[in-house]
């Protein structure tokens, strides 16, 4: 099977990446980026072309959301599978005359990180049971946890996902400049994080749960909020707003 995938970012690099240790060959890379398509070619050795768009069986589509629709109008090939990499995106999003799918990776990539591919679980939405299996067992040659999900269950994978790296990162990052500003190494902090993702994998999320807020403790909370100012007070507030709701503290 001819497979191309079409991009340059995160996502293309790592499934890219992910193929090419299972051998699954690519016939292409295909984007407009050529300085990030030749690193990724170099690496991987890979041909790449940015004006090009070679013949394929199969192409995975591997840009941002509001790139897909455009993009999928390049593949003006009729008898071929497309499938999006989007957590968000209907599959009917893609525009032409072939098959139409999602190849979703629930993951969160940056090409300086490196990943454990069988660990991440992939959901799958064809149109006909042929290009479901074709992509099942595509994605299960990468990965242990591959799973059939209609858009409107994705749509809420994606959600949760949101609430559960972006933001908690957001707060990393508000995190540090906290820390930075009083001159405290954010180091200290990474054992803390490491606990607290740890006991989510053995305890429920709410009964993990510790801090000033669920213990209700005014006093705390009170002496926090002087210490803060503009979008990281709002944030505490909102926050601990939310736990004491949950706990029904209010």
């Amino acid at each position: 099977m001819q497979i191309v995938i079409i991009g340059s970012g995160n996502v293309a690099y790592h499934l890219a990446k992910a193929f090419t240790q299972k051998n699954i060959p690519l016939a292409q890379l295909f984007g407009r980026n050529e300085e990030d398509l030749n690193k990724i070619s170099q690496e991987l050795n890979i041909p790449y072309s940015t004006n090009n768009l070679k013949d394929a069986d199969l192409y995975i589509i591997c840009v941002s959301d509001s790139s897909v629709e455009n993009v999928s109008k390049l593949i003006t090939k009729k008898k071929c599978l497309v499938a999006h990499t989007s957590g968000s995106l209907p599959k009917e999003i893609l525009v032409g005359e072939y098959r139409k799918s999602s190849f979703y990776p629930l993951q969160t990539f940056s090409k300086s990180k490196e990943l454990e591919y069988s660990k991440i679980p992939f959901f799958i939405e064809t149109e006909n049971s042929e290009d479901q299996k074709l992509l099942t067992d595509l994605a299960s040659q990468i990965s242990e946890n591959v799973m059939e999900s209609s858009h409107e269950k994705r749509k809420y994978i994606h959600l949760t996902a949101v609430f559960a790296c972006n933001f908690v990162n957001h707060l990393f990052s508000r995190a540090k400049e906290i820390s930075d500003a009083q001159e405290i190494p954010f180091d200290y902090f990474l054992p803390l994080i490491d606990e607290t993702v740890k006991k989510i994998h053995e305890i429920e999320p709410k009964s993990a749960q510790t801090g000033p807020a669920v213990r209700n403790d005014k006093r705390v909370l009170e002496l926090h909020e002087q210490l803060l100012k503009d979008e990281s007070l709002e944030i505490y507030k909102t926050m601990n707003q939310s736990i004491k709701k949950m706990y029904d503290l209010e």
